[in-house]
């Protein structure tokens, strides 16, 4: 394993005998397919909650899609997969979020979108035609990979998840800092949710997973001699 510095702070390891890049944005690049792998991005999430009335800052769309622009353009990506949880709700499919949705189609038209649908995505429906997203239910296989939402799920080959939003507590002295993580042991790898508006669960990663913290800067591994309780 090493790091790339000159790859923006990225970090490659080899799962199922294939090289892949941990991103510090919370996304995980796969050279041989060129393919970006983002987990619970959740389109929508804020105007949801704006709907049911509750005060949130508006722009998280645009966020997320200016962050995924950065990526594509930073690693030539040619295909993103989405491990699920695309669109937050169904109130998710308001005006503004699907107008800056398609105009951000419209300015990446040959990039190769699939979404591989999470339990979000069954309450708030399929994204739509428009958005040229090609729909698969889990376990999706590619290579020696079955993509997935869900990480407990029993399927052949090396899974990539989602769905937990892992985030793990780092201290330092009396000081302590919730950082995103990714998660890795022999069957599988937990990615961190990408999405600018999602929150996250903290975790405790078990005895035979390797952790992967994130600053936003660099992926750095945790050993897990240094680990405490995360919680």
């Amino acid at each position: 394993m090493s790091a790339l510095p000159d790859n923006h702070g990225a970090l490659a390891i080899e799962l199922a005998g294939e090289l892949v890049w941990l991103l510090p944005e919370k996304a995980l690049f796969w050279p041989r397919e060129k393919m970006l792998v983002i987990a619970d991005i959740h389109f929508g999430k804020a105007a949801s909650f704006r709907a049911l009335g509750v005060p949130v800052p508006a722009g998280t769309t645009s966020a997320n899609l200016a962050a995924l622009d950065r990526l594509v353009a930073r690693h030539g990506a040619r295909q993103v997969l989405f491990l699920g949880d695309f669109l937050h709700a169904k109130a998710a499919h308001a005006v503004s979020t699907m107008a800056a949705m398609q105009r951000w189609r419209a300015q990446q038209p040959s990039l190769a979108l699939t979404l591989v649908r999470g339990n979000h995505d069954l309450h708030a429906g399929d994204p739509p035609r428009w958005l040229a997203i090609a729909m698969a239910d889990e376990p999706m296989r590619l290579g020696p990979f079955a993509f997935c939402h869900h990480p407990d799920l029993l399927a052949t080959g090396y899974l990539m998840a989602g769905h937990v939003h892992p985030v793990y507590r780092l201290r330092s002295g009396w000081e302590s800092v919730l950082l995103p993580c990714f998660m890795a042991d022999a069957q599988r790898i937990v990615l961190p949710a990408f999405g600018a508006f999602t929150g996250g669960h903290a975790v405790v990663p078990a005895a035979d997973e390797r952790l992967f913290v994130t600053s936003g800067d660099a992926v750095v591994e945790v050993p897990a001699a240094s680990r405490r309780d995360g919680r």
